[in-house]
């Protein structure tokens, strides 16, 4: 199959390997010369240019752009584009994306690999990044059966977990696991930083080990990144950001008025609860 991607960065140079390695023509496009170069060097490629007309021949196209340029995105590439070619994004945020392109193009399939790093660009590209991980479509009452078929056979292809729902229940899922956690390990961050004992705060660095790291990785990550989550999903993230501080108050009262056993149930209930949040079923 003849695969477009527009945008080398880690998800759309992580694609860019699996597919190649898979045996398809992997025709990709990037801003900069420099990066279509390094990828058809690191032979991940069949072709790459920042020239959106590469893509001409491609019967699949991944979107795999900052969330906040995929729409202007499409509106460059979509000239170039047979209204055969099915076209599939890689955005963390479906509504927004889905209600701006589907109306205007119809072999359009909503996308998002629950994937990553704390790296960005080609440079952290890896092999295996979707393998085992969930990979989720969004299609809509007007998506063509076999426009979703296709971009199925590609996603299990890279032996991901498919999942299936409508853009809405996407973001309400994704604000509680990936866009909320965001927000509070970056508060975690800067309420730790604005610690007023200098002194303390270089101890409080120095044995900072495994909780703090975990609990801080993806506060620590691309600013750009969360600007657009919290952008583009900002009215179910409010809602659980709100939901959360219900929580925080509620812990924060139990602490107060030294009601153990009420913390107790409390962390009781959250260490059952975590395993169904993480497990993973097999491939």
């Amino acid at each position: 199959m003849k695969i477009g991607i527009v945008g080398l960065g880690l998800i759309g140079g992580s694609l860019a390997i699996d597919l190649h390695a898979l045996g398809h023509t992997v025709l990709a496009s990037s801003r900069r010369a420099s990066t279509c170069q390094q990828a058809i060097a690191q032979g991940i490629v069949t072709d790459a240019s920042p020239d959106l007309s590469l893509l001409t021949a491609a019967e699949v196209v991944f979107l795999c752009t900052p969330l906040g340029a995929i729409e202007a995105t499409f509106n460059q590439l979509a000239p170039h584009l047979s209204p055969d070619t099915i076209v599939t994004d890689v955005g963390s945020v479906k509504q927004p994306i889905v209600a701006a392109i589907a109306p205007r193009w119809v072999n359009f399939v909503g996308g998002h690999p629950m994937a990553g790093t704390a790296e960005s660009g080609l440079d952290a590209a890896q092999p295996q990044l979707f393998a085992g991980n969930p990979y989720v479509l969004t299609p809509i009452a007007t998506t063509p059966p076999q426009a979703l078929s296709t971009v199925s056979e590609v996603v299990r292809s890279l032996q991901s977990q498919l999942y299936q729902c409508p853009p809405a229940d996407h973001d309400r899922a994704v604000a509680w696991i990936s866009h909320l956690p965001v927000m509070l390990s970056a508060s975690l961050l800067t309420a730790c930083i604005a610690e007023p004992d200098q002194s303390v705060l270089e101890l409080a660095k120095k044995l900072a080990s495994s909780g703090f790291r975990d609990t801080s990785r993806v506060g620590g990550g691309n600013p750009e990144l969360g600007m657009m989550m919290a952008q583009s999903n900002q009215l179910e993230l409010l809602r659980c950001l709100e939901l959360y501080r219900q929580s925080l108050e509620q812990t924060i009262h139990s602490i107060q008025q030294q009601n153990w056993p009420a913390l107790e149930a409390q962390l009781n209930q959250t260490q059952h609860a975590r395993p169904e949040f993480i497990k993973r079923p097999p491939a």
